[in-house]
């Protein structure tokens, strides 16, 4: 009898990597903790980016950042718990898009800021009616498709790892010793707690890196505290900080890219699903997932702040610890809130040295592109999909490679594709996924 008990006793599962898995706040926050620092930055950094193509003061530049940060946080808890359809339920983290910036930083040089937050507003409108329509149109995007697009976001994500790595876009000392040694040193740390550590230790390898990469900056004088000068101890975010103006050519440029986005999150939803809970995800989770995004932008653009979709950099992150629990999330997404009121702990977070990211990211951005090369063996290696592949990829991605190739190309092309990878390896796949004939094997085996 007692053997038959030992046999049946159920073994303790791991509650991080279940969904609903019942964990200790206290227990969970660093986790959560390290879901927001592998986004920090790159949640700010096109913020940044537009802010200084609006010539925006030292306030506005601010109040943005609170925006954005708050927009992220919100965005998060709405995947994690939805509301009606609005919302994955997935452990999704959202964060300001770079697919946008490019589009917005030309609107704003020729019509102002009120016009990008005008069509950021509209553009929110029609991704969330995309996400409720997704079980439809879904229909008539052939698997190879979102592969495509996921294998797109992990090329794009490559020179970013890069940049970061040699210590970040236009920095005075890119490539120094110094950058090299701390980007150097956090990769051999998340390598070496990725390999040699046990338990729920192991899974804690970023923040870690992220730990010690921050502590040899602070050893080699690294650390920028710039930020911390002249902070304020609260400040809430502002509702309709610009009045949003409504330009028909603006509105269409975004809404092209809202369109891509859409996808990109389809993908994206995709391989979370796979990677974090081992299935494929539901039509009402992508359809959530998108139409949540929609919102959450919609929202962004009211408290004029820019679009937000799914980061990639979190889906690594789930690939490399397998952390999926939502109330692990949820305190991540807590503290992005919590930071958007008080401005301190935004500094904090912002003057992590972007090495230190880079030795981080390097590995997370390198599974996101293993996963989307996953998803193409998983459609298929049939003479038709390797001509969608090769075809896509060399031009959609090799074309951004050389935008002087734009250069004659329609402002709304350029804008679109130009700098957009993504844009162009999902339209080009798209449409030979579509003009292309099917093989009678392949129709044959689709009629049975």
């Amino acid at each position: 009898m007692t053997r038959m008990t030992e046999t049946h006793t159920p073994q303790h599962t791991n509650p991080l990597t279940e969904f609903d898995g019942h964990i200790r706040f206290i227990t969970g926050l660093p986790y959560g903790l390290q879901h927001v620092l592998a986004m920090f930055v790159a949640n700010l950094a096109p913020i940044f980016l537009v802010t200084s193509a609006a010539h925006m003061n030292a306030d506005q530049s601010a109040q943005l950042v609170q925006s954005a940060l708050l927009m992220a946080g919100l965005g998060t808890l709405l995947q994690l718990y939805p509301i009606w359809r609005f919302g994955s339920r997935l452990p999704i983290v959202t964060g300001i898009s770079f697919t946008y910036v490019a589009a917005i930083t030309a609107i704003v040089a020729t019509h102002g800021y009120g016009t990008a937050v005008g069509a950021i507003i509209i553009g929110g409108v029609l991704e969330a009616l995309l996400g409720l329509t997704a079980a439809w149109w879904r229909t008539f995007i052939p698997t190879i498709v979102p592969a495509l697009v996921v294998t797109s976001i992990g090329l794009s994500l490559l020179p970013v790892a890069a940049q970061s790595f040699g210590g970040g876009t236009n920095s005075h000392d890119f490539g120094s010793w110094k950058n090299i040694l701390l980007a150097s040193i956090t990769l051999i740390i998340c390598i070496a707690f990725q390999v040699l550590a046990r338990g729920f230790v192991k899974q804690l390898s970023v923040l870690a890196g992220l730990i010690g990469g921050y502590i040899l900056a602070l050893c080699l004088h690294a650390v920028d505290f710039s930020p911390f000068q002249h902070l304020t101890v609260f400040s809430v975010p502002h509702f309709l900080p610009f009045t949003p103006r409504f330009d028909a050519g603006a509105i269409v440029s975004l809404c092209v890219l809202y369109l891509v986005s859409a996808i990109e999150v389809t993908g994206d939803t995709t391989v979370l699903a796979r990677v974090g809970l081992n299935r494929d995800p539901t039509n009402r989770e992508v359809s959530g997932s998108i139409a949540g995004d929609g919102v959450i932008s919609l929202a962004s653009g009211l408290f004029g702040c820019l679009p937000l979709t799914s980061f990639a950099q979190n889906i690594g992150l789930v690939r490399m610890t397998k952390v999926v629990n939502r109330r692990v999330i949820a305190s991540g997404a807590g503290i992005l809130i919590i930071s958007a009121f008080v401005p301190a702990i935004a500094a904090a977070f912002n003057s992590i040295p972007q090495a230190v990211m880079g030795g981080c990211t390097v590995v997370m951005f390198g599974s996101v592109l293993l996963a989307g090369f996953q998803m193409i063996a998983q459609a298929g290696f049939s003479e038709r999909n390797v001509l969608i592949s090769s075809l896509s990829l060399t031009m959609g991605v090799g074309f951004t490679q050389a935008p002087a190739l734009f250069a004659h190309a329609p402002a709304l092309v350029r804008q679109v594709f130009a700098g957009n990878p993504v844009a162009g390896v999902f339209i080009i796949a798209l449409v030979l996924s579509l003009i292309l004939p099917r093989s009678e094997k392949t129709s044959r085996s689709k009629t049975h």
